[in-house]
């Protein structure tokens, strides 16, 4: 008899739901074809009764982060979540940068703390750079994100993180580098047009396939070993400093599109992933 896998979705009726029900529509399939059942299941009503919960599609946690943090620590022992509800917990704050940093991982230099006048006038001289970008320890999809220059009026926000802008964004791109069941798996390109910073479809990323080199296949490792818990399914996203040197800028174990329109085989190669982890 197959297993039967529950799968974390938007919150019913979210803005949300019809999107993640689209994208998860190859998934279905590929996991049919690998002998499990994917039952979709709100993120917010917490473990079902299948025998493992795949988070991939918990779209809008960071909009009820309170229940979500919850859900997380009184997670049952004995009912399978992957990514582990730990993993999940400690990639929720983007104050994890911190730690990759102690242990060693390049990252984008970032301070943490409430965005007023005084601390972004001490971030612009801090990182020595004319433009800054601020948004939530706690977001997705760029929710809140925005771009200052010098001079500009901002817009206070609390547990905020500040951050250089690079202009790599806009010609080399963000680089992402996806892990499934513990290895390198496929990438990325996302490169900002139209003078917007950010790389999302809906603010003209455009996207393309990437191999990634030496270099970028280095600090994807780094971070990779340097997470507290190991990951069914990760994506490492980097950006090249003003250094020139190619660095950490986010971590996303919780619901990343993993880009299925770029690597088709992605589907099947996480429905045997799953498999492995539940022998």
């Amino acid at each position: 008899m197959g297993a039967r896998v529950d799968l974390l979705m938007p919150v019913a009726g979210s803005h949300y739901d019809a999107d993640a029900t689209d994208l998860a529509k190859p998934f279905h399939a590929a996991f049919a074809s690998a002998g499990i059942t994917l039952s979709p299941r709100p993120w917010n009503l917490g473990p079902g009764e299948g025998d493992a919960t795949l988070a991939l599609f918990a779209w809008g946690y960071h909009f009820d982060v309170t229940r979500w943090d919850a859900m997380l620590a009184g997670w049952p022992g004995d009912h399978p979540l992957f990514n582990p509800p730990a993993l999940l917990a400690w990639n929720t704050r983007k104050t994890y940068l911190l730690e990759l940093a102690a242990a060693g991982v390049p990252v984008v230099l970032s301070h943490f703390g409430h965005a007023d006048d005084a601390s972004v006038a001490a971030a612009f001289d801090a990182f020595d750079c004319d433009e800054l970008v601020v948004k939530p320890q706690i977001s997705a999809g760029s929710h809140q994100t925005v771009r200052l220059r010098r001079g500009e009026a901002v817009e206070p926000l609390g547990d905020a993180i500040l951050q250089p802008f690079l202009p790599a964004i806009a010609d080399e791109g963000e680089l992402s580098l996806f892990a499934i069941g513990g290895r390198f798996s496929h990438a990325a390109r996302k490169v900002a047009t139209g003078g917007d910073f950010r790389i999302q479809p809906q603010f003209g990323g455009r996207f393309t396939r990437y191999q990634p080199d030496t270099e970028a296949l280095a600090v994807f490792d780094a971070a990779l070993a340097a997470l507290p818990h190991a990951p069914l399914y990760a994506r490492i996203d980097l950006l090249r400093r003003a250094d020139g040197e190619l660095a950490l800028i986010e971590v996303e174990a919780i619901e990343p599109d993993l880009y299925v329109g770029i690597e088709p085989e992605v589907p099947a190669r996480l429905a045997a992933a799953l498999l492995d982890a539940l022998r």
